[in-house]
């Protein structure tokens, strides 16, 4: 199954510039392992050393953050929306 992955400026270096990638994955967990695959060094950057979603990355399936739903294993269907979000932090 194929989803749509938006890509953050910061991660773009990974997929060549690309800001939108295909990728395959039936749970957010294979999506990220199947973008690895295509795109190596991206998964480091999402994920910490225990394969967790880091705390400054968001992920969100078709506008849900995943830290509602199921978290890495949060089912995906054919034509899902994806997008990282990198968090930003700023102020005085």
């Amino acid at each position: 199954m194929t989803v749509h992955v938006r890509v953050p400026t910061p991660l773009r270096k990974f997929t060549n510039g690309v800001d939108e990638v295909s990728a395959q994955g039936n749970t957010v967990r294979v999506l990220v392992e199947d973008l690895e695959r295509k795109y190596p060094g991206i998964k480091e950057r999402i994920c910490d050393e225990t394969g967790k979603i880091r705390r400054f990355v968001n992920v969100y399936v078709n506008g849900d953050d995943i830290r509602f739903l199921q978290n890495l294993d949060t089912s995906l269907k054919d034509g899902d929306s994806i997008s990282i979000v990198p968090a930003i932090a700023g102020g005085r």
